[in-house]
């Protein structure tokens, strides 16, 4: 039997392993580290609240109840949305990885 995938990975897990990957003497990387710590905080609480309501819930308007789905999906999409954002304007420094070396278009010439 496979073992489930995680997901829930430390966010000091990842806050060392995106500091070790960045310029630390720039701020604004060093800054987007902790934006994107903050929002991965973010949609974790969002989504044990769903996980806690379930992703429908009833709602009642005078004698109509009917159900919709949780308002906290909407909002985990849009930080979903941010968190990938940020992901793609870290400027990674390049270094070896697993003992391999990065290699870029300009190795081909």
């Amino acid at each position: 039997m496979m073992k489930p995938f995680r997901i829930d990975v430390g966010l000091n897990s990842i806050k060392v392993y995106l500091l070790s990957r960045i310029d630390q003497s720039n701020p604004v990387e060093t800054e987007k580290v902790g934006r994107y710590l903050k929002h991965i905080e973010i949609y974790r609480r969002m989504e044990r609240t769903v996980k806690k309501d379930g992703v429908s819930i009833l709602v009642k308007n005078g004698s109509q109840s009917f159900l919709k789905s949780h308002p906290l999906l909407a909002e985990m999409n849009k930080v979903n949305s941010s968190i990938m954002n940020i992901e793609k304007t870290f400027n990674f420094i390049d270094k070896e990885i697993d003992g391999l070396p990065r290699y870029s278009a300009d190795d081909l010439v």
